[in-house]
C-alpha cells in the first residue's frame, strides 16, 4: 500500500474525520455540531505532533509523511472548514464568497510558507521553534466556536455577520507577519481546558 501507516498518524486522520462529519452537519443545519467538530480538530490537532515524537524509529521518509499530511489536512480542517459553516449558515453572496475566497487562500498560502521555513530553519538547527509568524491555522478551531458562542446574545442573522467578519479579521492575521508564542505542553493542555469550557457550552445550545 502507497503511504506510511503506524500510529503517529492517527490523530491527523481523525482531525480529517472530525472535519468531513462537521460538513455534512453544517449542510444539515446542525450549526452547532459543525462547531463542535471544529473544536476536536483542535483536539486532535495538538497533540499530534507530541504522538508523532514518541516514536523514536521513525524514519526520514516517515516524518516528512508525517509533515506533509499534517498540512493537508490543516488546509482542510482550518482553512475550508470554516468557510463551508459560514456559507452554510447563510455567507452567500458575492461579497462573502470573495471573503471566504479570502480566507482560504490566505490560509493555503500560511501554511505553504510556514513549511517552507520551517524546513530551512531545521536545516540550520535543532532548537525548537519558540514563536510562529502570523496567527496559525489551527486557531480557527477555537475561534469560530467562540465567536458563535459569544454572539449568541443577538440574533442569527447578526450572529452570522458577526462570523463573516471574523472570517476576514483572521485572514488578515494569517499572513501579517507578527509573533505569536508556540505553547509548550503545559500552554497546549491549557488551551484544551479552553476548549472545554467553549465544547460544554456549545452543547448547552444544541
Amino acid at each position: 500500500m502507497i503511504g506510511y501507516y503506524n500510529y503517529t498518524t492517527i490523530l491527523t486522520y481523525l482531525s480529517l474525520l472530525s472535519a468531513l462529519l462537521g460538513t455534512h452537519a453544517a449542510f444539515c443545519g446542525y450549526y452547532v455540531n459543525a462547531l463542535i467538530c471544529l473544536l476536536f480538530c483542535g483536539m486532535f490537532d495538538s497533540f499530534d505532533g507530541i504522538v508523532a515524537r514518541t516514536k523514536k524509529d521513525r524514519t526520514e521518509e516517515e516524518k516528512k509523511f508525517g509533515i506533509q499530511i499534517d498540512s493537508l489536512v490543516d488546509m482542510y480542517s482550518f482553512g475550508i472548514f470554516p468557510v463551508i459553516i459560514g456559507y452554510s449558515m447563510g455567507l452567500t453572496s458575492p461579497l462573502w464568497f470573495c471573503v471566504m475566497a479570502l480566507y482560504s487562500i490566505c490560509a493555503v498560502s500560511r501554511l505553504g510558507y510556514f513549511n517552507v521555513v520551517e524546513e530551512m530553519r531545521q536545516q540550520q538547527t535543532t532548537e525548537k521553534r519558540k514563536y510562529y509568524q502570523g496567527l496559525p491555522v489551527t486557531m480557527a478551531s477555537g475561534i469560530f466556536p467562540l465567536i458563535y458562542l459569544l454572539s449568541r446574545w443577538t440574533s442569527f442573522e447578526n450572529m452570522v455577520y458577526i462570523y463573516g467578519s471574523v472570517l476576514a479579521i483572521v485572514a488578515v492575521a494569517f499572513v501579517v507577519d507578527f509573533k505569536v508564542v508556540k505553547p509548550g505542553l503545559k500552554g497546549v493542555l491549557g488551551l484544551v481546558v479552553i476548549g472545554l469550557f467553549i465544547l460544554i457550552g456549545l452543547m448547552s445550545l444544541s
